[in-house]
């Protein structure tokens, strides 16, 4: 398997939604890499390194043919089949990700969730069945779940994700408020949204006083 960076891995999924956007918005065939830069972030250079890496090649006269290239970035991104992942933690942000989120991916879907009020378990919740987690390990082996979604208090994350390693996830969204220690060979994503918000804050304050 190829090794790749994360910030290499974050632009070649974002060069896939432009090139799905701009495939629907303005029925392109073709593209070169400096109008995907331009509509990434990236610089053309850039694109062309990435493409490269993951096996695909443009044409000097035409460019990047698109749906060649989706492809490629699919076979190179995406699991060979289906994959099925768990959320834990059913407040007000855990359902506006599973509402926002099954479909939104061909190859992800949230189908299981997890909480401890009893009011919010035993149903069904946007399609995804709730369970009570204290059955979490039991249910994620059972259904070998490699990828879960942590949307839990920050005082009560670093269990959560303690029971997901116990239970066999190899992956873990974080958005609660804390840094979680796992294993090596465990990959770990958190997005603190307040955290994320201060830096944002201090950049527009910063940038109104020049």
């Amino acid at each position: 398997m190829i090794k790749i960076s994360e910030k290499k891995i974050e632009r070649i999924i974002n060069y896939r939604r432009v090139l799905l956007r701009l495939d629907k918005q303005m029925r392109k065939t073709h593209i070169f890499s400096h109008q995907l830069a331009s509509n990434s972030g990236a610089s053309p250079a850039q694109v062309r390194r990435d493409l490269m890496e993951i096996g695909y090649t443009g044409s000097p006269a035409h460019g990047y043919e698109i749906k060649g290239l989706l492809k490629s970035i699919g076979d190179f991104i995406d699991p060979d089949a289906k994959e099925e992942l768990a959320l834990i933690g059913l407040g007000n942000l855990g359902r506006a990700i599973i509402d926002y989120f099954n479909g939104q991916s061909s190859k992800l879907e949230i189908v299981t969730v997890f909480d401890n009020n009893p009011d919010k378990v035993n149903r069904v919740v946007a399609g995804c069945r709730s369970y009570h987690v204290k059955d979490l390990k039991e249910i994620i082996r059972n259904n070998n779940i490699n990828t879960a979604v942590i949307t839990v208090p920050s005082s009560e994350a670093q269990q959560i994700a303690d029971t997901l390693v116990d239970a066999g996830v190899k992956g873990i969204l974080n958005y609660a408020p804390i840094i979680l220690s796992v294993p090596e060979g465990i990959y770990v994503e958190n997005r603190d949204m307040i955290t994320t918000l201060e830096k944002v804050s201090y950049f527009a304050k910063n940038n109104n006083n020049k």
